[in-house]
This record gives structure tokens, C-alpha cells and sequence, in this order.
């Protein structure tokens, strides 16, 4: 799995908790997915998951974990990474922009990095061994990159990781059955009907696309103008999201949690978004009867590591080494319905499939 800001891997068990004892739920929706983290945990699990991200390489991780499915794929998939392994560099568009103008990798690997990736696109692929591909390829830079965990900017000087070789390696499938989306996240919640809806929004300033834009030319492979020390893809400055926006993320949360087509809908905030614990609570009280967890949290690798401005140099002092996340269920009805102040009825009904 990816270095990935936000990752809520130890908040894992306390969401799979809080659904455990809902009755009938069988069918997940992840909206923002990103890694897609929790929705192989929700998979793991035996549920039908549609993992959503409106990033390329976020929809393209849901593809490979949540939609394909290793029964199935596991084998040609395991072909197919061999196959790429054994391919030697030709230094490319990939190499040039983020080994030589910029530092993100060694040379020697960035021409892996190309060589592999003009492979898979010439190949054209089904979707799913595609994904698997771009995922293996995606993890293996990842593993010997030279940065701080984002690609808002890169070590001045080389990692000790950057000096190992790129190698590729299978990613740990999952059987069953799955799908995946890349959908802004208000058409993914208007489309994908289900019983749980999951939402991990962005919830401050910092943007998923320019923390990962490296990932995001590697599986687009568009080669497209960059910009700046970081080389940062041109759409960086034109993709911005709602959410990212403190004048514009109460209104596009509020609007998603109401278009949500689920029975229950789980939110996951932190206590330093543009949004207040209670602002999110009275979103989706209109909705239902929300219960609300609250657990202490280590802040991310970037905090502990510490600031560092584009030359590499570090710079400032970080905040708090801990935080707050927290947890909203709400106990949800049809979208458009307002909650009269009392709990919503439960209902054993069968869920719906994802549409």
C-alpha cells in the first residue's frame, strides 16, 4: 500500500465495529476511497463494495482491490507482473520530468518506471489486470521514492530507499465480487445505491491531486505540461474540489449526505477540518439519529517527519502530535426526507444491489 496522508488504517477497527451490529447490511458504497483502505476491510468482510474516487490512481487502487476479483484474476495477473519485472529501463517522458528535473526517483528507476508503463499501455488490457499492473507499478515507486510522503515536494538529498532497485510485486487480491468508479463524489452518491454509505471527505486546504498528482501521470500516462520545483500536473490549479475550500465544503458535504441512497451513512472528519464536529452532527441529523464516536489519533508520517519547503530544506514547526477523529453513523432515510426528532425506523428489509 502507498505512503497516503489521511490513511485510516488504525481507525479501522473501530468502524468495523460501529456497523458490526447493524442489521442487513450487505451492500457498501466508499465515496472517497483513495487508497481504498476501508473498503478492502469492508470487502474482507464478505460485503459488496463499490469503491468511488474522483482521482485517477484512487479509482484505479478500488479497481484492483475492490473490484477485481483474485479467483478470477490471480493468475494472469501473476503472469502479467512477471512478465513487466523482467522488462529492462528506457528512460522516458516519466523519467525526465521526476528523476531528472525533478527528484522524486533515481534515474535507473524512473526508466523502469517508463519502460513498464509504455508496456501496459500498449497492451490494452481488461480493466482489472490493468489496475493490478498500474497498482504493482504504483507500489514498487512508492517503495523506493525519495520524498516525505507526499509529492508536494522531495528530499533534498537521496533517500536511503531511493538507492534500491524497482521491483514489482503482486498485490494481495481479494476474492469476491466488487466495482469501482472514478466519479466526482455528488454523481457517485446520486448513482450507487446501497445499504452503507461511507464518506472520508477531504476535510482542509490540502489536495489529494497535488499531494499525489506523481501517481495520478503515471496511471493517466497523458504526459501532460507540468509546473513548478514539484512538477505538478497543469489540472492541479484547474481540479480543484469543494471540499477543499472552507467556503464551499459545508455546502458540498451537506449536499452529498443528502443525495446519499443508503440506509446507514458513516462519516469519518478530524477535528482540524474547516468544518466543526457539531456542524457535521446537524448535517446529518437531517437524515437521522447519528451516534458519534470520538477517538485520539497520531497525526500523519509528514507531521513526525517534519516541513519542508520545495528546495527540500526543512522548514517550520509542525502542530500537535495528536488529533481527534471522529466517527458519525447516522440512521438514515430516503434522500430528501427530513428527521422529525425522532429514531428512525429500523427495517429488516432486503438491501438493494448496487446500481
Amino acid at each position: 500500500m502507498i505512503k497516503y496522508l489521511g490513511s485510516k488504517r488504525l481507525l479501522l477497527p473501530r468502524i468495523l465495529e460501529l456497523i458490526e451490529p447493524l442489521a442487513g447490511i450487505r451492500t457498501v458504497l466508499d465515496l472517497f476511497s483513495g487508497t481504498s483502505r476501508v473498503a478492502q476491510a469492508f470487502k474482507r468482510r464478505g460485503l459488496v463494495v463499490h469503491g468511488n474516487d474522483h482521482n485517477a490512481y484512487a479509482a484505479t487502487l478500488a479497481t484492483c482491490y475492490v473490484q477485481a476479483d483474485r479467483r478470477r484474476v490471480q493468475r494472469p495477473a501473476e503472469r502479467l507482473i512477471a512478465e513487466l519485472d523482467a522488462l529492462p529501463g528506457a528512460a522516458g517522458w516519466f523519467t525526465e520530468t521526476f528523476c531528472v528535473r525533478a527528484r522524486y526517483l533515481q534515474p535507473v528507476n524512473g526508466a523502469r518506471v517508463d519502460a513498464i508503463r509504455e508496456r501496459i499501455a500498449r497492451l490494452a488490457l481488461e480493466p482489472e489486470l490493468e489496475a493490478i499492473a498500474l497498482v504493482s507499478l504504483m507500489e514498487a515507486a512508492d517503495r523506493v521514492d525519495s520524498t516525505t510522503g507526499v509529492q508536494m515536494a522531495y528530499l533534498k538529498g537521496w533517500s536511503a530507499r531511493s538507492h534500491q532497485p524497482l521491483r514489482l510485486r503482486m498485490p494481495e487480491l481479494l476474492p469476491g465480487a466488487g466495482s469501482a468508479s472514478c466519479l466526482d463524489a455528488l454523481d457517485a452518491a446520486r448513482r450507487v445505491r446501497a445499504d452503507l454509505i461511507y464518506l472520508d471527505p477531504p476535510y482542509n486546504q490540502h489536495s489529494y491531486l497535488g499531494n499525489y498528482h506523481v501517481w495520478e501521470s503515471l496511471v493517466r500516462w497523458d504526459k501532460p505540461e507540468v509546473y513548478g520545483i514539484a512538477m505538478k500536473r497543469r489540472d492541479v490549479r484547474e481540479r480543484g474540489s469543494a471540499f477543499n475550500r472552507r467556503g464551499t465544503i459545508g455546502a458540498a458535504l451537506a449536499e452529498v449526505i443528502s443525495a446519499a441512497r443508503a440506509r446507514w451513512i458513516l462519516v469519518s472528519f478530524n477535528d482540524e477540518g474547516y468544518l466543526t464536529p457539531a456542524d457535521v452532527e446537524a448535517m446529518l441529523a437531517r437524515r437521522g439519529a447519528v451516534t458519534r464516536v470520538e477517538v485520539p489519533y497520531r497525526r500523519y508520517v509528514g507531521h513526525r517527519i517534519g516541513i519542508y519547503n520545495p528546495q527540500g530544506v526543512k522548514v517550520g514547526t509542525p502542530g500537535p502530535a495528536r488529533n481527534r477523529e471522529l466517527l458519525f453513523l447516522a440512521d438514515a432515510r430516503e434522500p430528501g426526507v427530513q428527521h422529525d426528532g425522532r429514531r428512525a425506523h429500523r427495517s429488516s428489509a432486503t438491501p438493494a444491489a448496487l446500481t
